[in-house]
């Protein structure tokens, strides 16, 4: 993979791959790795976060702790879709949201914490505004791609020593069950909003001890309850496209589908859903051209394919969350 941009180069690059493989790496620690002084890649990363949209922030892998994920499609009135994906943009429990259709459809995923949650916006308040005229529902059932796993691993960026020397060591005390405590909930709301908070920080918002701090966030990534994911504009790499795609298999071509797409360089996420159709993935690429090859041979290829239709972003309202403050 090569970046095409005006604005960053190959250690940019590098320094985005190194902290989809440890967000909470410390510049120094990165700057080891790759070859670097600690202040340049402290240059780096303010720089992306100001010119390239860079957040580094906490995320409840709600597969791991066995809760609902879905991803919600949205018919709206024409020029009111903008206004209802800026609302649900304010929701904590939305992921990500993208217009799509030419700005009439609304595309997100949303992550309830209870059946409560879920039913309040499935069946009350989405139902309820008069401007969406079609709601679509999936349910993720499994993730082939996705989550933890970053897109720019794809393009081994970085080689296997570089990424093993960078990967977070858990001591054999973390290794719980996938959870989150009431007690967690103030120390992942400051992480949610900035994933790199330094100890000190985790402490004062906690009122824990530092060690107690550190020995929690152990526990909560080596568990998978919660992993720590980078935003960014793909724009910056040379990808400015990207298209949500509903896929239909038959029911024996399920999953070797969803195994051959994890596979595949275009995909940043792939999951098994209920709903509509029994695939969702999303696709990255360079062009509307490059999206029309990628369709048209290798996922046209795929044996047990019986439908896939294409939805591209016009606009992405949200990835994770927004702001945050360069570190």
């Amino acid at each position: 993979m090569q970046m095409e941009s005006d604005t960053f180069d190959e250690l940019d690059l590098r320094v985005l791959d190194a902290l989809e493989v440890n967000g909470r790496a410390s510049f120094s620690r990165i700057g080891a790795v790759l070859g670097v002084s600690d202040q340049t890649v402290a240059r780096r990363y303010r720089r992306l976060c100001a010119e390239g949209g860079l957040r580094v922030v906490a995320v409840r892998d709600a597969q791991r702790l066995g809760q609902d994920h879905w991803t919600l499609r949205l018919r709206c009135v024409p020029d009111s879709a903008p206004a209802i994906a800026d609302a649900l943009a304010k929701r904590p429990d939305t992921s990500w949201i993208g217009l799509a259709a030419g700005g009439t459809e609304v595309i997100f995923g949303t992550r309830p914490r209870s059946a409560g949650d879920r039913d309040d916006l499935l069946l009350g308040k989405l139902p309820r505004t008069p401007r969406v005229l079609e709601i679509h529902a999936h349910q993720m059932l499994h993730r082939f791609y996705g989550g933890p796993s970053g897109w720019l691993r794809k393009f081994a960026v970085l080689s296997d020593d570089e990424v093993a020397a960078l990967r977070p060591r858990h001591g054999p005390e973390a290794r719980e069950p996938a959870r989150i405590e009431p007690e967690d909930e103030p120390l992942l709301a400051v992480l949610e909003r900035d994933g790199r908070a330094t100890h000190p920080e985790l402490r004062r918002a906690t009122g824990r001890s530092e060690s107690a701090v550190k020995r929690r966030l152990a526990a909560l990534f080596a568990s998978g309850a919660v992993y720590v994911d980078v935003e960014y504009h793909s724009e910056i790499l040379g990808y400015p496209t990207a298209a949500v795609l509903w896929i239909t298999t038959s029911p024996a071509a399920l999953h070797r589908v969803g195994q051959a797409l994890a596979a595949h360089d275009e995909i940043a996420h792939a999951a098994a859903t209920a709903g509509p159709s029994n695939i969702i993935a999303t696709a990255v690429v360079r062009s509307t051209a490059d999206l029309y090859a990628y369709l048209s041979g290798p996922l046209g290829r795929l044996e047990g394919v019986q439908h896939v239709e294409a939805s591209p972003f016009l606009r992405r309202v949200k990835q994770l969350t927004y702001p945050s403050p360069a570190r």
